[in-house]
């Protein structure tokens, strides 16, 4: 086997990672220990209750959701028939992960209001095209994801010739590179962007640099503005939304 490595994608990863709360926690306990191994023991400690206060804010329900709705209110839902009509309905990955082996179905993900919405779209005449962009890891799946959602469209009643598939996207910014060059061979230039609300804000800037015109259709609203007490107690799925959040806010920043 030959060829080089591509470093990009996993330093890429790496960066995400170190950034999001858990690593950051990391981070800075192993700086904690390495401090007390040095003898700085007043200064180990401070950093060891500082990763702990970090860990701890960013798991609580309260500090994920309005972390998470700050970026969601960029893009509220729009109703039907204030959506514009355009000329193709971009429908990014996310949503559903492909089979791993041959034969199985795909899964739907939490993200799969992309697929929904964007279905819900098409048949409200918004667009004569759907284009679904998503690769994935041929390694661990049978097919990219835009074939998985391809395949679940068309058991759904969506007409085959209404579909275009871009198999070659990673990421974010592979999704809008790939996905231009399609549309441009199509002579399409205004496009209703179908992705998560949390998502949008990255994903709309990413397109809009490949100089298309893009109309945002935000979906899968997940934040929350109402609390009870329970919400004031360290959860496992609130620290991956404030993860996620965190990771859309990275990539925005440095154009991801």
């Amino acid at each position: 086997m030959s060829g080089a490595v591509d470093w990009q994608p996993l330093l890429e990863k790496s960066i995400i990672a170190l950034v999001s709360p858990l690593g950051t926690a990391w981070f800075l306990g192993l700086l904690a220990v390495l401090l007390a191994a040095w003898g700085r023991r007043r200064l180990a400690a401070f950093m060891g209750v500082l990763a702990l206060a970090w860990l701890g804010v960013w798991s609580l329900p309260v500090a994920s959701h309005t972390l998470r709705a700050a970026i969601e209110a960029q893009h509220p839902l729009l109703a039907m028939d204030a959506v514009p009509r355009a000329q193709a309905i971009v429908v990014l990955g996310g949503g559903v992960l492909p089979a791993r082996h041959k034969g199985q179905p795909p899964d739907l993900q939490e993200a799969a209001d992309r697929l929904t919405h964007g279905t819900r779209l098409f048949r409200a005449g918004k667009a004569p095209l759907l284009v679904l962009s998503g690769g994935s890891n041929r390694a661990v799946s049978a097919t990219s994801e835009a074939e998985a959602m391809r395949q679940l469209l068309l058991e759904w009643g969506m007409p085959a010739q209404a579909m275009v598939l871009e198999e070659r996207s990673r990421n974010t910014r592979e999704n809008a590179r790939f996905t231009t060059e399609i549309l441009r061979g199509r002579g399409i230039r205004h496009i209703l962007l179908v992705t998560s609300a949390l998502h949008m804000p990255r994903a709309r800037a990413l397109f809009e640099a490949q100089g298309l015109m893009v109309t945002p259709a935000a979906t899968d609203h997940e934040a929350r503005s109402r609390f009870t007490a329970a919400d004031w107690l360290p959860d496992a799925q609130a620290l991956h939304g404030s993860a996620r959040a965190f990771k859309e806010l990275l990539g925005r920043a440095t154009g991801y």
